[in-house]
C-alpha cells in the first residue's frame, strides 16, 4: 500500500494596491470587474456565501477548461478563502487564500504633510 501524500506547495504573493481593502475584496469577487478571476470568462456561475460554490469555463488554445471550487472563507474585508479545481490541478483541490490588509503609512505622511503645508503657506522672505 503507497502511504505517500501529494506533495503541499505553499505560494505566498504580496501586492500593494491602491485601494481600500473592502474595494479589493469586492472586486475580487464580482465577475463583471477586470481583475476578478472569473472576469471574461466563457461562463461564470459563482455565489460568493460560505460554502457557496463557483464554475466557469475558460476557452484557452482551442480547449475549453472548467474550473470549479467552494468558497471557504468570505470576511469582508478582512479575508477570503476558496478552494480551485481544474484539469491543470489533475483533478485535485487546491486552496486560495487571500489577506487583505490597509497599509497604515498615512500616520507619519500625514505629519510631515502639515508641517511642509505649513511652511508652504508662510509668507517668503526677501
Amino acid at each position: 500500500m503507497n502511504t505517500s501524500h501529494p506533495k503541499t506547495i505553499a505560494l505566498t504573493v504580496t501586492r500593494t494596491i491602491d485601494a481600500s481593502p473592502a474595494e479589493v475584496f469586492d472586486v475580487w469577487l464580482d465577475s463583471r470587474s477586470p481583475g476578478s478571476p472569473w472576469f471574461g470568462v466563457a461562463r461564470a456561475i459563482v455565489q460568493p456565501v460560505a460554502d457557496g460554490l463557483f464554475y466557469h469555463v475558460v476557452h484557452f488554445e482551442g480547449h475549453d477548461w472548467a474550473h470549479y471550487g467552494r468558497f471557504v472563507t468570505l470576511d469582508r474585508p478582512r479575508r477570503l478563502a476558496h478552494t480551485w479545481v481544474s484539469e491543470a490541478t489533475r483533478g485535485l483541490e487546491s486552496l486560495v487564500e487571500l489577506s487583505f490588509e490597509a497599509k497604515g503609512e498615512q500616520g507619519w505622511g500625514f505629519v510631515l504633510g502639515a508641517i511642509a503645508e505649513r511652511f508652504a503657506q508662510r509668507p517668503k522672505r526677501r
